[in-house]
């Protein structure tokens, strides 16, 4: 069922390095991205691929994660890096910024988690990254904006979805590294 992919879908910050994530198992989610609908169809998405060792160092190295809950615990921890990343850019040579790049990202983004929920894999959206730099480190040019970057591997870690009680919507974990995520409750969500 489609719900529970989503459900599957979580933000993961600690992941099994042994799971080595191919090249074709990354383009293959862009694709399912690439089939995905976009605003007046400009298409202004482009994609860097990442799953050689030294360049996904360097890219945990560039990202801030769990900002709630970074000066408690080290995320991701040493041994426990993803083994990919994807990082959504912009081509202002397509088309400068719009306002619905925004939205463009946002669905290419949860399209390609899905994609990955599918195959066994988890990630993390991370949009905690200086833009400059990332250009620098992986050699993009001019006309291409980091937007946003896709943590991509096999999950190692619990992640359980809770209801959020008085309105306490806070990711938070406990004293056994369990994540919990705080979900405002459906009657809350639904205007009437």
């Amino acid at each position: 069922m489609f719900k529970n992919l989503v459900y599957e879908s979580r933000s993961y910050r600690s992941f099994d390095e042994s799971r080595i994530i191919t090249s074709e198992e990354l383009a293959e989610f862009v694709d399912c991205a690439r089939y995905a609908p976009s605003s007046v169809n400009k298409q202004v998405l482009k994609f860097k691929l990442l799953n050689q060792k030294e360049d996904t160092e360097k890219m945990t190295a560039l990202t801030g994660w769990a900002g709630l809950i970074s000066s408690q615990v080290k995320l991701p921890p040493d041994g426990h890096h993803p083994s990919a990343y994807i990082i959504i850019c912009h081509d202002t040579e397509i088309a400068p910024e719009s306002p619905a790049l925004l939205k463009d990202v946002g669905i290419a983004a949860q399209t390609i988690m899905l994609a990955a929920a599918e195959a066994g894999l988890g990630g993390c959206m991370i949009g905690c990254f200086n833009a400059a730099q990332v250009k620098e480190a992986f050699g993009l040019a001019e006309n291409i904006i980091p937007e946003l970057v896709l943590a991509i591997g096999k999950p190692d870690e619990t992640v359980i979805v809770t209801e959020a009680q008085n309105g306490n919507v806070a990711y938070y974990r406990d004293k056994n590294n369990v994540h919990y995520v705080p979900k405002r409750p459906l009657d809350e969500i639904i205007l009437k």
